[in-house]
């Protein structure tokens, strides 16, 4: 009987010794080849952040580790969505963390504080095509809000850190759908929606009413405000800067014909990233301006289509290293209808991230305005080399691991960082 009490009493011992090990220790989720589920792993990590928990961005790290204090709830988190972590001591952690801060290495440990509240700008009745964004959102199971014109005009954005902007025109010309699919039932919906939000708001024009949420978006960022686009609502976003108080809309999309000299009066001032671009007015012509590269990569083709994240110090420029961080840095292109951005474009203030050199198209950009910043993602979606209006909408358990994908989703965790500031 002794010997078994003094058996009890060892297990218990030895039972307290682990549980005090583990809420000791943390839980690391590697990002290299080792994940199982990469996108997934950064829903654990928001979950965590929206619980009240602290995290940490391991940069360069075996492709963007993340890691948070141990606990029981998280590893059966981890293990219901299929996401692989490993358990490291407390001493085995902090020893990591003094490794990637030594100035030897190209590597750093951000803090992550808060989950961000996120917005998504897109149309509240169905589209036919779908968006990477709340399809990655959506898998990863990281919440969000549709907001659209009547939210942002309400000024509703200042309640989110982080906002993305769907499949979009902000020029008013309705994606330039016109020529192929103005008999279409869904895009005789899309105009006339649109025109009954101008018309809610008093303006005469859908293209006024878009300048106007465009300039509330791009106070939003002043302000401090995350933007990321993609597609068509990168170019387009700018272009109505550009041409504030210009007609650049032909007749079929506003009633009337463009202005002759709109060229002449676009300011490259007002914009975010592009510059010295010639806008394309032709209703027949399913291309907004000289920005977007889609007919370069069309001559490229599929076999070669493909862009290469730059490489930033994580310690010197740790905002671009985040927003690069994969498990892989050749990342194979996609189209869209805004495929990549001509470079002769791109302002030389912004920061490349990712481009296809062989062809001068940029993929990827970074800028910062006022005390806010914005990403722009060429191309549709990552995983659907030419997604058609009407296809069916990319099967992410087909592609738990996608590198293009992981980049929509370091714009997401971005605002939850606070990087130190650069070094000068």
């Amino acid at each position: 009987m002794r010997r078994f009490f003094r058996f009890r009493s060892l297990l218990l011992v030895a039972a307290f010794a682990v549980g005090t090990l583990l809420q000791a220790a943390y839980m690391l989720l590697p990002m290299d080849d080792a994940q199982k589920n990469h996108l997934k792993a950064y829903g654990i990590m928001y979950w965590v952040l929206a619980g009240g928990s602290e995290g940490y961005w391991l940069l360069n790290y075996r492709g963007g580790s993340f890691a948070f204090p141990y606990h029981r709830a998280f590893e059966q988190e981890c293990r219901v969505r299929g996401v692989t972590y490993e358990i490291m001591p407390d001493a085995s952690f902090r020893k990591l963390q003094d490794e990637l801060s030594s100035p030897a290495v190209n590597m750093d440990v951000v803090k992550l504080e808060k989950a961000p509240r996120i917005a998504v700008y897109s149309p509240k009745t169905k589209q036919p095509w779908d968006d990477a964004v709340t399809l990655v959102l959506t898998y990863a199971e990281i919440p969000y809000d549709v907001i659209y014109d009547d939210e942002v005009l309400s000024d509703k954005l200042l309640e989110y850190d982080w906002l993305h902007l769907h499949h979009e025109d902000f020029t008013g010309q309705y994606g330039k759908f016109w020529a192929g699919y103005h008999t279409q039932p869904w895009y005789q919906q899309q105009v006339q929606e649109a025109e009954a939000i101008a018309q809610r708001w008093g303006y005469k024009k859908v293209s006024q009413l878009k300048l106007a949420v465009a300039k509330k978006i791009r106070d939003y960022v002043i302000g401090g405000g995350y933007l990321f686009a993609m597609c068509s609502a990168t170019d387009t976003y700018d272009i109505a800067l550009a041409a504030e108080g210009v007609d650049i809309c032909e007749t079929p999309f506003d009633g009337d014909p463009a202005d002759p000299n709109a060229q002449k009066k676009l300011d490259f001032q007002r914009t975010f990233a592009f510059r010295n671009f010639r806008i394309i007015p032709n209703p027949y012509v399913y291309e907004y301006s000289s920005i977007d590269a889609t007919q370069d990569h069309l001559r490229l083709g599929r076999q070669r289509d493909f862009f290469v994240l730059h490489e930033y110090s994580a310690k010197w420029d740790p905002i671009p290293t985040m927003l690069c961080q994969n498990h892989t840095r050749i990342i194979k292109g996609f189209m869209g209808q805004t495929t990549a951005f001509r470079k002769k474009h791109v302002k030389p203030n912004v920061m490349v991230l990712g481009e296809t050199g062989a062809i001068g198209s940029v993929k990827y950009l970074h800028g910062e305005v006022g005390r806010g910043m914005w990403t722009f993602y060429g191309g549709h979606d990552p995983e659907d080399y030419q997604h058609f209006v009407g296809d069916p909408p990319t099967n992410l358990d087909l592609y738990p691991n996608s590198p293009g994908y992981r980049l929509i989703l370091n714009n997401v965790l971005f605002p939850a960082a606070r990087p130190k500031k650069r070094k000068t």
